[in-house]
């Protein structure tokens, strides 16, 4: 009797959109085999302010995936963004009951870490273990096995406003979808499309949405940094809208078809473009040059704001790997050499990688689309959710429903082999 397939799905809810994705567990590692998008006007910022209409958008996207995937969706991997994200870095000390460390002595000392006084409104998302001490030896990724008697952990916690964290799962309880796991939307982009020799040397990545900018900044290959700014494509748009005078909608058209920042307009190639007005008046013909220089002054702002977020951290000089920048927005034209002339170092556009596209027309193409990062990093998250790091939280089951003990097992397990 054949082996009955396995699936995951990634559901990235976003401000402009809903992305699923469809994989089937296999031997070589998990295979896209369905893909679904649907508007979602039920999204602000991220942040789900309207359960019904974000339901609708799932379902439609849902359906979409289903129908290419030719499979019926019950439990998703589902993201988490918006302004209440916060990530700080924690410290913990424990003196050792045994005289090597065990599973048990770094369940201690990360619980050690991760306790620590928070408002009343906010809730622990991710525990992320950046290195352990060992007796004051520093930089340990593994230290079950090492003799000591006193063992320190670091940590990036990342926590989220309960309430924001709940409605994400409401509207797919509504469904009657299972939630398998809530992950951090940068935090699964960077798990589709960052390799591990770029969280070693240092890395951010920017996954610019339609209402978010989310930044989350590795060094020796563990998360030290998050951060949410709240602006992204939308406003993008909202200022071509107010610039040229067009409605909303049709700006929205304009980037997506003619969107670049001035920088990647040739010199003397400066093609005009068609832009409806307001109204009963008609339309016009303006500079492609005029709708770039407007991307790209709020662009450059954005870019702006996030470089000042990692220079804050003192983050910036370690950026070996540079700037990664995903999502819907990476898509504009022109953003790498603008990004290189903001933050001074190399800069390039993520798309997933290290997961089979067979919903492509080739079959053996890799997925291309900035804006599916989240989803498809959704998938990688529960497929390998320890290659790089593992999410320890001790207050609910981690992904797959693993307990805690498990947790510290299997990551032990997953940086032995690493090693």
């Amino acid at each position: 009797m054949s082996k009955k397939p396995e699936f995951l799905v990634g559901l990235d809810v976003g401000t402009y959109r809903v992305a699923a994705v469809v994989a089937e567990l296999r031997d070589g590692g998990p295979a896209i085999i369905g893909v679904g998008t649907a508007p979602c006007e039920g999204v602000r910022k991220g942040v789900v302010v309207n359960i019904d209409a974000t339901a609708h958008g799932i379902e439609a996207a849902l359906k979409e995936a289903e129908l290419a995937a030719g499979v019926e969706i019950h439990s998703v991997f589902t993201d988490v963004s918006g302004e209440h994200i916060r990530g700080l870095n924690s410290h913990g000390v424990v003196g050792m009951r045994e005289p090597e460390v065990t599973a048990a002595e770094v369940e201690r000392v990360v619980e050690k870490a991760r306790s620590i006084p928070l408002p009343e409104q906010l809730e622990v998302l991710h525990v992320l273990p950046q290195d352990f001490v060992v007796d004051g030896s520093a930089g340990i990724r593994s230290p079950i096995g090492m003799a000591g008697s006193r063992l320190e952990a670091h940590v990036h916690i990342v926590t989220t406003a309960a309430p924001s964290a709940r409605n994400v799962v409401r509207c797919c309880e509504r469904l009657g979808l299972h939630v398998a796991d809530l992950v951090l939307a940068p935090l699964a982009a960077a798990e589709a499309v960052l390799g591990p020799d770029e969280k070693e040397a240092g890395v951010a990545v920017l996954d610019i949405g339609a209402g978010t900018t989310d930044v989350l900044v590795f060094r020796a290959g563990a998360p030290w940094h998050t951060a949410v700014l709240p602006f992204g494509g939308h406003h993008v748009t909202s200022d071509v809208a107010a610039g040229l005078r067009t409605p909303f909608r049709d700006a929205e058209v304009l980037k997506q078809r003619h969107g670049t920042v001035s920088l990647a307009v040739p010199g003397g190639d400066d093609p005009s473009v068609e832009v409806p007005s307001v109204g009963a008046r008609g339309a016009r013909l303006i500079s492609r040059q005029k709708l770039a220089h407007i991307i790209e002054a709020r662009m450059e702002e954005i870019l702006t704001l996030a470089r000042g977020q990692i220079a804050k951290c003192g983050l910036l000089e370690d950026l070996g790997s540079g700037v990664v920048i995903t999502g819907g927005t990476a898509l504009l034209g022109g953003l790498i050499p603008l990004g290189e002339r903001v933050f001074q170092c190399p800069v390039r556009i993520g798309a997933p990688i290290g997961i089979v596209d067979e919903a492509s027309a080739a079959g053996t193409a890799m997925p291309t689309d900035p804006s599916l990062s989240a989803a498809v990093g959704l998938v990688l998250y529960g497929v390998r959710p320890l290659d790089q790091f593992f999410d320890f939280r001790a207050d609910r089951k981690s992904a797959h429903g693993r307990t805690w003990a498990e947790a510290v097992r299997r990551w032990w397990s997953a940086i032995s082999r690493r090693d």
